[in-house]
């Protein structure tokens, strides 16, 4: 597959205004998984996102071709691959001792709901309480931004066998 965005559309633009105008890549033009989609279970199969982990290497192990990796961040919703893409252990070390001044002090406070779902990968059946709450736990900085690492880093990846549906949809689409 070329690469993806030379599936964009090419306009002529005019960027300072002067009657020059240009053909450019229209980076502009947005493809939106339909709604529902995403949840489908027997499309994706769910992956933990391990140490030097890229988009283009997951791409690569399970499609083949890094070509593909822009699959695995339109099914994800990363719309910033360094940012929404979980951080090495290095870069995360470096990024909470920049952020905080105490890795270590408390950031809130949680308890397991008590109706609904008691257990999850992601913490989600845990909820914020005030720290007067019995049987309240408290979570530190460096546990707080682990628990959002660990989210970013269960991924779905769409299933190979739907991988040439899914560009030729994007094409259809992107082209339109």
């Amino acid at each position: 597959m070329p690469s993806y965005f030379n599936q964009f559309p090419k306009i002529y633009y005019d960027a300072v205004g002067d009657g020059n105008y240009k053909l450019v890549t229209n980076l502009l033009r947005r493809v939106q998984v339909k709604e529902g989609l995403k949840e489908s279970g027997a499309l994706f199969d769910l992956y933990d996102i391990e140490g030097a982990d890229t988009p283009e290497s997951v791409a690569e192990r399970f499609y083949g071709d890094q070509q593909y990796y822009w699959i695995i961040l339109l099914f994800n919703n990363i719309k910033d691959r360094y940012y929404d893409w979980p951080l090495s252990q290095t870069q995360f070390e470096t990024y909470v001792n920049d952020k905080y001044d105490n890795v270590n002090a408390i950031h809130h406070y949680e308890i397991v709901q008590e109706s609904g779902s008691t257990t999850s990968f992601d913490d989600s059946h845990k909820i914020q309480v005030n720290s007067t709450t019995p049987g309240a736990t408290a979570i530190t900085n460096y546990d707080y931004e682990m628990k959002l690492q660990h989210k970013k880093g269960r991924i779905k990846l769409v299933k190979p066998e739907f991988i040439e549906l899914i560009v030729e949809e994007f094409k259809a689409l992107i082209g339109g």
